[in-house]
């Protein structure tokens, strides 16, 4: 089943939705799905329906203010967070996702958290494995937190495992409760994984796209790369969701 879900961005986010449309039109020699793709194409790449597709999902969760944030045992922040890894002596190459590693790091310089915690998401780099959160320890005690107060999470490869990894660590060091960061439209897929492995934990999500009751203009209609791209993400977000609530995972 999990195989299943890798493949549904395939065929069913916009790329592979054009791609099989245009094959039909070609194969069948008809004009419609060659127009059909086009119609898809123009959409999913329109500012307008990415930022309503997100702003539905970050919608769900709403800003939180730091100073609201009731104190727990760590704060765990979720992976992806840097394009690739830096060589001795570069600055660090950061996801448009860095967000996540700035809120967890405030969290606890503002005494909310005991512990932060980092992904344990892995590169293969020159032969050798390496660790995201190995490579993010560094930065966050450059960003003032305390060595002895860093932990990297055991190797994953997706939220799911973060997920299992995090319940496992917190039954083991007797936690009660972890604040969880990643961005506000992943939000939703990460929290229904984290209650279903039983771990006890507040959402605090960072890392949003889409400023509320804004107003559309002209230019959201016009067709933009980035939009296309957000669209993707928002696609994805849903259907992993959608997948792990039929699924029961």
């Amino acid at each position: 089943m999990l195989f299943l879900h890798k493949l549904l961005p395939i065929f069913f986010l916009p790329f592979g939705v054009v791609c099989a449309l245009m094959l039909v039109a070609l194969w069948k020699k008809k004009w419609w799905p060659g127009l059909l793709a086009l119609a898809v194409f123009y959409f999913a790449s329109t500012p307008f329906v990415a930022n309503f597709l997100l702003g539905r999902l970050e919608s769900l969760y709403p800003p939180v203010k730091l100073a609201d944030v009731a104190p727990a045992d760590g704060v765990y922040v979720l992976g992806g967070i840097l394009n690739r890894l830096p060589k001795p002596g570069e600055l660090p190459n950061w996801a448009d996702t860095s967000e996540r590693f700035d809120g967890g790091v405030e969290l606890v310089k503002a005494g909310k958290a005991v512990w932060l915690i980092l992904p344990g998401g892995r590169w293969t780099v020159d032969g050798r494995e390496v660790i995201e959160g190995e490579v993010m320890r560094s930065l966050a005690e450059a960003r003032g937190v305390p060595p002895g107060r860093i932990l990297v999470a055991d190797v994953v490869e997706n939220t799911r495992d973060e997920a299992r990894v995090l319940a496992a660590l917190m039954q083991a060091r007797g936690w009660k409760r972890l604040l969880i960061v990643t961005s506000a439209w992943h939000m939703p897929r990460a929290a229904h994984l984290f209650q279903k492995t039983g771990v006890n934990f507040t959402p605090f999500p960072v890392d949003y796209t889409v400023q509320p009751g804004g107003q559309v203009q002209p230019a959201d209609f016009v067709p933009h790369a980035t939009a296309w791209e957000q669209t993707e993400r928002a696609l994805r977000e849903c259907y992993g969701y959608a997948f792990y609530f039929l699924t029961g995972r």
